[in-house]
């Protein structure tokens, strides 16, 4: 089986080498061999940290990748991704309806186009549209 050192896997995905030793010191990837002292990882590792990466793309804590990486795949992998996926998606609505909100927040800004922090409408005490009198 071929083995790839830390720093060609390292280029193949994209990362750090510190932080393919931080993946497994906190359990994402299995401890690596030893060649010559060195950290050696099979190339299927490749794949699983294309998994990883994906989560956490998707919102999932590195907490739930290990628990899902750490799930025989015969006794329910996929129930468990199922699972956390459900759990998860509730969590990625109010994220998006809170980054649309940040959103139109700043479309907000540009509409009003005053460019002025003391003055701006948007910004009055009595809320938006009261627009303050020029001191």
């Amino acid at each position: 089986m071929r083995q790839l050192g830390i720093g060609e896997l390292a280029k193949r995905v994209g990362m750090r080498p510190s932080a393919l030793r931080y993946y497994e010191s906190v359990g994402l990837l299995p401890p690596a061999e030893r060649a010559a002292g060195r950290r050696v990882y099979p190339v299927a590792t490749v794949r699983r940290i294309a998994l990883i990466k994906m989560a956490q793309r998707a919102g999932f804590t590195l907490a739930e990748i290990r628990a899902l990486l750490d799930t025989d795949a015969d006794r329910g992998a996929t129930r468990q991704w199922r699972d956390l996926a459900r759990r998860k998606l509730p969590e990625l609505d109010l994220f998006i309806r809170q980054t649309q909100m940040l959103r139109d927040a700043v479309a907000d800004c540009l509409a009003c186009g005053c460019m002025n922090f003391e003055r701006c409408g948007l910004l009055a005490e009595d809320g938006p549209g009261a627009a303050r009198s020029p001191a």
